[in-house]
C-alpha cells in the first residue's frame, strides 16, 4: 500500500511539472540542464539543475504563489543529500539526509535567532 501512494505522489508531481511554463537551459560549462518552473501567476516555483538523463542534480529551490522560499535542498544523481530546510510562517525545519534517507531533524521558530 505505502509504495501505491508513493507511486501516485510521483505521478502526480511529475504531471503537475509537466503542465508548468518552465524554461530550461543547458551549461556547457557544467554539462547540466537548469531549470526554472513557474506558478499560473508567473512567480518561479522552482529552481535547479539536471544530468542529461533526468537525474536531479545540485541545488533546487522551492517556491510557494508570492515568491516566499519554502524549501532549499541538494541533490547528488538523483537522491537527497545534506541538509535541507522547509521554511514555514511559524517554523524551519532542517533535515539532514543521507544515502536519501532521514539521518536527523531539527525544528526552530522562525522568529529566534538561530543558525538557520
Amino acid at each position: 500500500m505505502k509504495k501505491c501512494i508513493l507511486f501516485f505522489a510521483l505521478l502526480i508531481t511529475v504531471v503537475s511539472f509537466g503542465q508548468q511554463k518552465k524554461d530550461l537551459k543547458h551549461n556547457t560549462d557544467t554539462n547540466l540542464i537548469e531549470a526554472v518552473y513557474y506558478h499560473d501567476n508567473g512567480v518561479v516555483s522552482q529552481t535547479g539543475t539536471f544530468t542529461a538523463d533526468g537525474k536531479l542534480q545540485g541545488e533546487w529551490l522551492s517556491f510557494d504563489t508570492a515568491g516566499k522560499k519554502v524549501v532549499s535542498g541538494n541533490y547528488d544523481n538523483g537522491k537527497k543529500v545534506g541538509k535541507w530546510f522547509y521554511y514555514t510562517n511559524e517554523t524551519i525545519k532542517e533535515v539532514d539526509y543521507k544515502d536519501n534517507v532521514i539521518a536527523s531533524l531539527k525544528e526552530s521558530d522562525r522568529n529566534s535567532n538561530s543558525e538557520f
